[in-house]
């Protein structure tokens, strides 16, 4: 796989010596046991694996590429490029100015930005309204290369349904920046609708076995389908495509779903669903699906509690948390200055959606901690977190 020239302010030396000496063990990734680090006292269990993916890399990358490259001219991105706060604070400190937040809001006008001036797409790619923008503005330098190459093979199969003839099911978080890019090329060539969770799955199936009146469709997914939506004619053939960061057991629990309803509704065999139904859930993209198994391998051991690191904002982060907290204690933090103390942590509460404090987190004596992080997070981070957890048993990380 290509080696990117990443800052030196993301890495680790002691995360890259013991990822490269799984890399060196295991190159064909067929052990997704944790490393174990133990210091006596202190033993960690640190996922198989975790950080920066292909597609951060990349973004990052081409990012600072961008900024060497044009010292005289503004840069911009369009939005947050991966979903952490300590990679975006360190591109505002390089000067780069965001043009919207993570939710689509406008901060800076398209009327401050001129022709001249230097655009990267984030990893998440954009939508293809934001791209006509773009075009108009005579905007000639954009940094399309920081998009996920990965996106970009949804986007592939989004293409390969319509040309079939299928109707598009986009499972993804309506709000997120990949959905909303995904859903914009999806709209522009097939009849599309974005569906989040399972339960809008079941609502879906009513309108497909005609369970509910199809005006009732157009009040609960507005916003979320294609102009001209026919719920009579476009549930018929239906093929699901989903956000690449999402948790791989929901995405695939979800398909099934489907195709089981459109098999019944049809009265199929299963030589015949394939002509109503187009399955695509193997869009889940190479980190996510190592990451989330890295985590359930993980979890086969016993641990006091977990800690996960990462943007409180990043998605296939917050499925990490997901894994964890149904086995056992878990924390998720943005990096070390979380731990407040030994006795004292800050963390996202994923289902209220804020942060909240914890106290008498850690065991007095000894620690078995499973510890792993999203792939927008920098090693530097983990290493950070380590460094402090071992200064409350007053061990380091030479120990």
């Amino acid at each position: 796989m290509k080696a990117f020239d990443i800052p030196t302010v993301y890495k680790s030396e002691t995360i890259s010596a013991i990822k490269k000496s799984r890399q060196e063990d295991d190159h064909l990734k067929r052990d997704f046991n944790p490393t174990i680090l133990d210091f006596g006292k202190v033993k960690i269990h640190l996922a198989r694996h975790f950080g920066f993916c292909y597609g951060v890399e990349n973004a990052i990358e081409t990012a600072y590429a961008a900024i060497q490259d044009n010292p005289d001219k503004q840069i911009y991105l369009l939005s947050e490029i991966i979903h952490n706060q300590y990679v975006n604070q360190s591109l505002l400190e390089n000067g780069v100015r965001f043009i919207m937040d993570t939710l689509g809001n406008q901060l800076i006008s398209w009327e401050d930005i001129t022709a001249a001036d230097v655009v990267i797409i984030p990893a998440f790619g954009t939508t293809l309204e934001i791209e006509r923008i773009l075009k108009e503005k005579g905007i000639e330098q954009i940094y399309y290369r920081s998009k996920c190459p990965f996106v970009e093979k949804v986007w592939t199969r989004v293409s390969q349904i319509a040309d079939k003839g299928y109707t598009v099911i986009v499972h993804g978080k309506p709000n997120h920046e990949e959905t909303r890019a995904t859903f914009s090329h999806s709209k522009s060539v097939a009849a599309s609708i974005i569906i989040k969770d399972l339960r809008e799955a079941r609502l879906l199936a009513d309108f497909i076995g005609n369970r509910r009146p199809p005006t009732d469709f157009y009040a609960l997914f507005k916003g979320r389908y294609s102009e001209g939506f026919d719920v009579t004619r476009d549930l018929n053939r239906i093929g699901v495509v989903n956000q690449t960061t999402l948790l791989a057991s929901e995405t695939q629990q979800i398909a099934d779903f489907l195709q089981r309803t459109i098999q019944e509704h049809h009265h199929l065999s299963d030589d015949q669903v394939a002509a109503h139904f187009a399955n695509m859930r193997d869009t889940l993209c190479y980190a996510t699906h190592d990451n989330q198994t890295a985590v359930i391998n993980m979890l086969s051991l016993d641990a006091d509690l977990a800690i996960v690191v990462g943007g409180y904002n990043s998605s296939n982060t917050s499925h990490l948390v997901e894994l964890c907290e149904a086995k056992l204690p878990t924390y998720f933090i943005s990096s070390s200055d979380s731990l407040l103390s030994d006795t004292e942590i800050e963390h996202w509460d994923i289902h209220r959606h804020r942060l909240t404090t914890s106290y008498a987190y850690l065991p007095s004596n000894s620690l078995t901690l499973h510890l792993t992080s999203g792939a927008s997070c920098p090693d530097i981070l983990i290493e950070n977190v380590i460094r402090r957890l071992l200064s409350f048993y007053e061990l380091s990380l030479n120990s």
